[in-house]
């Protein structure tokens, strides 16, 4: 079967999620997280994840705007900074506006052009979802913004990928689904999706027992492997 739905994780796969560290630390006033961004930056995102993880196990389902705030609260801890409600104040603001990786609108474009129907699939709640669509301005070629809040468990829960055939009348080997988070493309080959692997970082595949069908360095090539698969 052809693919016809190209479905693609938000944050860190569309989203820089770097992006709110990395500009707050380039701003007056915020010397201390100058020095630390990275770290922090990255401690953030993995309790994030790991938030998600553990509430899908024990059924503690809460939006993703929570486990955001209560992620940033740890890393802010773990890097000396729990203080300075100024900062997480605005890392949260800044949250709302990651940018978009430069070739996303690009490739976007060229999946509609092809005719082909393009989502994300995300943890995050419609709310944030709806803003950092617009802020990037590429809500014009999406089709839809697919929010695991609408059954109340985080990836890699099956009911999660369900969503995108549900909403696309699409069979399992007509979707492409793409994410930066192995995790994520590996629980969703084996789930039954084609799925790409963008591998920012040059990190060692995960051990789950599934392998994506191609892992790329960034998005440039999707069309070209929605055509081929």
């Amino acid at each position: 079967m052809a693919i016809t739905t190209c479905i693609f994780d938000a944050y860190g796969t569309l989203f820089d999620v770097n992006a709110a560290a990395r500009q707050a630390a380039a701003e007056p006033g915020y010397e201390a997280l100058a020095a630390c961004w990275s770290k922090l930056s990255a401690d953030w995102r993995a309790k994030q994840l790991q938030y998600t993880w553990l509430r899908a196990l024990t059924g503690e389902y809460t939006a993703f705007w929570q486990v955001t705030q209560d992620g940033l609260d740890w890393a802010l801890e773990a890097n000396g900074l729990e203080g300075d409600s100024e900062l997480r104040a605005r890392l949260l603001q800044l949250y709302w506006e990651l940018s978009a990786y430069q070739e996303v609108p690009v490739m976007l474009n060229a999946l509609k052009t092809a005719g082909l129907n393009t989502a994300i699939l995300s943890n995050g709640s419609p709310d944030m979802l709806e803003g950092a669509v617009s802020f990037a301005g590429i809500g014009d070629v999406l089709d839809d913004v697919l929010s695991v809040e609408s059954v109340g468990i985080f990836k890699p829960a099956p009911q999660v990928y369900e969503l995108v055939t549900e909403r696309f009348g699409c069979t399992l080997d007509e979707v492409l689904f793409v994410s930066s988070n192995c995790w994520d493309g590996l629980a969703a080959a084996g789930f039954g999706f084609n799925t790409v692997w963008v591998n920012r970082t040059g990190e060692p595949l995960d051990r789950l027992g599934h392998k994506p069908r191609e892992v790329l360095s960034d998005l440039t090539r999707i069309p070209e492997l929605a055509r081929v698969f």
